[in-house]
């Protein structure tokens, strides 16, 4: 993302939360120079992700399912 100085100035807490949680730079435009903030610690793209409950219930019952009865060898 590239922004100019005063878009920086008028949301500055906004974008350094923005680069501090997505690991993504930001260059910034100030009399015809390019300027970078970078985070000091690349966030990995794992750490990003949101736990979601997807599995109701004890999830070692899906493992002793019987599936026989839902397979489809033309599949």
């Amino acid at each position: 993302m590239t922004i100019t100085a005063t878009d920086l100035r008028q949301n500055l807490y906004k974008i350094l939360d923005e680069i501090i949680s997505t690991g993504n730079p930001v260059e910034i435009k100030r009399k015809g120079h390019l300027l970078k903030i970078i985070p000091e610690k690349n966030v990995k793209v794992f750490d990003l992700l949101e736990n979601h409950d997807v599995i109701i219930g004890d999830p070692e019952d899906i493992v002793h399912m019987d599936w026989s009865t839902n397979w489809n060898e033309e599949i």
